[in-house]
């Protein structure tokens, strides 16, 4: 299917590895110019290097920016970089796992500054433009536990319930009509190295070893297996799609149907 999107330019954050990676060489391949950004300056010159290979020659650009998108001096060189894109694709990485009693109040702060302010920064500088143009695809990548929350998670938990909330209504105002979609892709379990380290420590903090904690995380999931981040990418592709255009404020759960309600 020819998704109808070559041409346009992307900006996709977290983009060196995993999931962001995974959406970044799916709209490469769709002939999309991407913008993609990172903290990890030689993890994202690596990604580079494989995104001008999907590329191909005569294909898309990629350009590169080794910073934190979480803080206004990068977001600031995103659009120093170039003030215009087509789609978006908001990343972060979670906050870390625990339990509520021990997060100060810096600890949400920073979880919410990350997981629902950075997005919502995004989406004000990009959106009116987009809807100038006739044309714009919001994609923020939040969790499945805004579906169902995780107790350990209880920072991710919030903070991503607020951008769900606030992206709920903004996407239902008047850029609907004017070729603009918002949507959330929500993650389960994904073969990156988040869920490893996650993995790690929960074998750790069981004494079984990590291969058992694997394999038993995997028998909770219908479909007896993770997700590939290019499984992701394609998706997200499609929602940045024309084909897509009709489908706006939603949240696109890809969990191998781990989530175990009827809704």
């Amino acid at each position: 299917m020819d998704l109808g999107i070559a041409g346009r330019t992307a900006l996709v954050c977290g983009a060196s590895k995993g999931l962001g990676y995974g959406c970044a060489e799916a709209l490469v391949r769709e002939g999309v110019n991407v913008v993609v950004v990172a903290r990890g300056a030689e993890a994202l010159a690596d990604a580079a290097k494989k995104l001008e290979a999907a590329a191909g020659a005569g294909g898309p650009w990629v350009k590169t920016l080794a910073a934190d998108i979480t803080t206004a001096d990068a977001r600031a060189a995103v659009f120093a970089l170039r003030k215009d894109y087509d789609i978006v694709v908001t990343n972060a990485g979670g906050p870390p796992p625990g339990d509520f009693r021990d997060w100060d109040r810096e600890a949400w702060l920073k979880a919410v500054d990350a997981n629902m302010l950075t997005p919502i920064e995004l989406i004000k500088a990009t959106v009116d433009g987009m809807a100038a143009r006739g044309f714009g695809r919001i994609v923020n990548i939040t969790s499945s536990s805004v579906k169902a929350p995780i107790d350990i998670l209880g920072l991710s938990n919030g903070a991503r319930s607020g951008l769900t909330g606030f992206v709920a209504g903004v996407a239902r105002s008047g850029i609907a009509a004017q070729g603009v979609t918002i949507n959330n892709l929500l993650p389960g379990s994904f073969e990156t190295d988040r869920l490893k380290g996650t993995m790690a420590g929960a074998a750790k903090k069981s004494g079984q070893d990590f291969d058992t904690v694997w394999e038993s995380r995997k028998k909770n999931i219908p479909a007896r297996r993770f997700g590939t981040p290019s499984e992701f990418g394609s998706i997200c592709a499609f929602l940045c799609s024309v084909q897509a255009g009709y489908l706006n404020g939603q949240n696109i759960l890809a969990d191998g149907g781990a989530y175990p309600g009827t809704y």
